[in-house]
């Protein structure tokens, strides 16, 4: 497998509610990262004192992160709306060579900077807020 250019690692908002995605305008930086809690089992009976674990018990859950330019374009209005109304809108998280992860989120994180002799800068977080659904990429 050849190394896959960052720029294609995309965040996309669903605009109208009918599978219409599209990428948030200024990104330079995003990622996903998927987490898993453990439930501990471990008794006194435990085999050697080791730490059980029940298989398939934990939450999972995913926070996906971005920043970019603020370039004042709709996908950035649409997150804002979406945080001021404490909405949880569907994303879909592209990876190429990988594929699609979608579902709801919760916009738990907006922040905007910027420095005087620079541009204005934001920076969003995300945490799903349901399940998520994995479509592979078809390798071509």
């Amino acid at each position: 497998m050849t190394a896959q250019a960052g720029q294609d690692v995309l965040i996309q908002i669903e605009m109208n509610g009918v599978d219409e995605f599209e990428t948030i305008a200024g990104l330079r930086a995003s990622k996903i990262s998927f987490n898993a809690q453990s439930v501990n089992a471990t008794n006194l009976s435990s085999p050697g004192r080791w730490r059980e674990l029940i298989e398939g018990a934990g939450i999972r859950s995913a926070t996906i992160g971005g920043s970019g330019v603020f370039i004042d374009d709709a996908t950035e209005a649409r997150v804002q709306q979406q945080f001021f109304d404490g909405k949880t809108p569907r994303l879909r998280m592209r990876l190429p060579n990988f594929g699609d992860i979608i579902g709801k989120f919760q916009i738990t994180s907006m922040e905007f900077s910027g420095n005087y002799d620079g541009e204005a800068n934001y920076d969003f977080s995300f945490t799903s807020a349901g399940e998520l659904t994995f479509t592979q990429l078809s390798l071509v």
